[in-house]
């Protein structure tokens, strides 16, 4: 078909609303459905599309959103967490699986050097396909998720090198290659880019936007972040997606994070769709029925030696359990969309040739359709099939519910605030995302609606505009920090007094201008003071050293706001304020001591006066 863009995106939007729909009703999951689609339209269906190649390549934006909006949902404090499963779990799993298929390939009689880039390009997996199997299953921040999400990254990583190397690898050295340094020099500098770009230029961009208070600015500027940030890594030979991710990794602490986030969604969703499309299109039908035979080991080879790798990786060093190991394992078997390119260039480098190349690509393409399927067999098989879950919409706020105070989480801390409030007869609007502890509460009479409070439209109906109190008492420090940013930018001029769950997290919310309230220290003060009474200090002197604890802290905490991005700075502070404390009280204690000493003195002279 040769029609119109117009045309095209009809035939797409068509195939899309009649595809996956029906592949979710019969629980196949909306990815299988965008790849049978594209199968459909592809140039082994009904040739819609004669040449997938073009569209796969505009498609991969969806990728590189997708990237992006997941690079918000972190933080560079979360990413050096998760350097051991990224380098450890991820390395290994790489490493095993290139060499375990890389030596299937020499028994096919092929060079060490074709065998080795084919075991590493099948050794990726598809970050796309993964990704979006986790979020529809919304299994992504578990256990197996988190890790799964370590090793694509890691492969990520991996990528980019291989795919420098082919050129050294192959026979016919390309005339274009550069040298190594060249290359890594290339890198560094464009990592360095978006660095610097996303902590300091994206900040004043996205401020200058929401200055403007025109909407389409921001999106605008959502979308330039997205795409500027990929095209800087497309230039030094890197990875778009790993530019995007970088991107919004660094604009996860920002105060426009949601907004970015809410404004990239919808772009991410059609854009991600028509990528699985373009996938289906590639696999190379006729490939396929010509060698039904080889093609079938092929995939199960592939699916095989990795699940086995998935599955050991899980278990050590992972730490997963063994089901959770299984369902990692029916994620990550099949083949990624980096094998596509690693297959391109080793084809333009003589390392394989044509049908080599064709066969290799619809091996992946074919593992990647039948994912979906494997992790439902898988599912059904160790008894983790998730129950059907009932989506509750979140409840209507009254038009006259502007009471001057907002409690959004109705958990212990707030409940004890709200009960405070109540006794002195004190109107307020509570605020929860739990359901179920919702109608707990409901049945105690508490007036309490079900809701998330870092959506704007339901602050504005709880009346944010008119209260003067906000209390920021959700127990999840991130869906906390989430809520007092919105907040915060929505209703500058709003008190809000905020729970911390930590010192990191307070300073976090000191970030924002926000009243703050470690949970734990006034509970650990008070009984601090109860333990010094009960052994023997007098109680004012223990109410005063409590006092003064609190006074040093607080000056302490307010010290190291200013430098809590600088770990060593950190440490040195924390040290000279255990310094501090120390002479603090040590005064006091020597003072006691000549104390007791001249009492006891004063006590042998007396007894010694007597006796003479």
């Amino acid at each position: 078909m040769h029609g119109s863009g117009l045309q095209l995106a009809l035939v797409f939007l068509l195939a899309a609303v009649i595809a996956v729909p029906l592949f979710k009703r019969f629980g196949l999951g909306a990815v299988l459905g965008y790849l049978a689609a594209g199968v459909a339209l592809g140039p082994d269906g009904a040739q819609v599309i004669a040449d997938a190649a073009p569209v796969l390549a505009a498609s991969e934006i969806g990728v590189v959103m997708m990237l992006f909006v997941i690079g918000l949902e972190l933080s560079l404090s979360r990413l050096k967490v998760m350097r051991k499963s990224v380098f450890g779990a991820g390395g290994l799993q790489v490493a095993l699986s290139g060499l375990a298929l890389g030596g299937l390939a020499l028994f096919d009689g092929l060079s060490w050097q074709a065998a080795l880039v084919i075991g590493l390009g099948l050794a990726f997996s598809s970050t796309a396909v993964s990704l979006q199997l986790l979020s529809e299953r919304k299994t992504l921040n578990t256990d197996h998720g988190r890790l799964a999400f370590a090793i694509l990254l890691f492969q990520d990583l991996a990528a980019i090198p291989l795919i420098a190397a082919i050129p050294l690898l192959g026979h016919v050295a390309s005339t274009e290659s550069q040298p190594v340094w060249i290359a890594t020099l290339k890198a560094v500098a464009a990592i360095g880019v978006v660095i610097v770009g996303g902590r300091y230029l994206l900040r004043q961009l996205f401020r200058g936007a929401a200055r403007i208070g025109v909407p389409e600015m921001l999106t605008a500027s959502a979308l330039l972040a997205v795409l500027g940030a990929a095209w800087v890594m497309q230039l030094a030979g890197l990875s778009m997606g790993l530019g995007a991710f970088l991107a919004g990794v660094l604009l996860a602490d920002s105060e426009f994070r949601h907004e970015i986030e809410s404004q990239i969604e919808p772009f991410k969703g059609l854009l991600l769709g028509l990528f699985f499309m373009a996938v289906g299109m590639s696999i190379d039908i006729d490939r396929v029925v010509a060698e039904p035979i080889m093609i079938l080991i092929g995939v199960v080879a592939l699916l095989a030696v990795k699940f086995a790798i998935l599955f050991a990786v899980g278990l050590r060093p992972g730490g997963l359990s063994a089901a959770e190991a299984l369902r990692l394992g029916s994620v990550m078997a099949l083949g990624g969309e980096f094998a596509f390119v690693v297959f391109t260039e080793a084809d333009r480098a003589a390392l394989i040739d044509s049908a080599m190349h064709d066969r290799l690509v619809a091996i992946v393409g074919v593992s990647m359709a039948l994912t979906p399927l494997l992790m439902i067999l898988v599912a059904r098989a160790i008894g983790l099939r998730p129950a059907p879950k009932q989506e509750r919409e979140f409840d209507r706020l009254p038009d006259d519910a502007h009471p001057p105070v907002i409690i959004a989480g109705f958990g212990r801390f707030g409940q004890i605030v709200a009960r405070l409030l109540i006794a002195q007869r004190i109107p307020f609007v509570a605020l929860e995302t739990d359901a179920q502890q919702v109608d707990f509460m409901r049945r105690f009479g508490n007036k309490i609606y079900y809701g998330d409070p870092a959506r704007p439209e339901l602050l504005r109906a709880a009346g944010a505009a008119q209260a003067k109190i906000f209390i920021d008492a959700i127990d999840n420090p991130e869906a906390n920090l989430r809520t007092a940013r919105v907040v915060r930018r929505l209703y500058p001029d709003l008190k809000v007094f905020a729970r911390a769950h930590d010192r990191r997290h307070a300073w976090q919310l000191m970030d924002l201008g926000v009243e703050v309230f470690r949970e734990t220290f006034a509970s650990g003060l008070e009984m601090g003071r109860e333990v010094l009474v009960s052994l023997g200090v007098p109680r004012d002197v223990a109410v005063d050293r409590a006092q003064r604890f609190r006074e040093h802290d607080e000056r302490l905490l307010a010290t190291q706001h200013l430098i809590y991005d600088d770990e060593d700075a950190l440490l040195e502070t924390a040290k000279q304020g255990r310094a501090e404390l120390e002479q603090l009280f040590e005064a006091d204690i020597v003072g006691e001591l000549e104390s007791d000493v001249l009492s006891v003195a004063s006590g042998v002279a007396h007894e010694t006066e007597r006796r003479g």
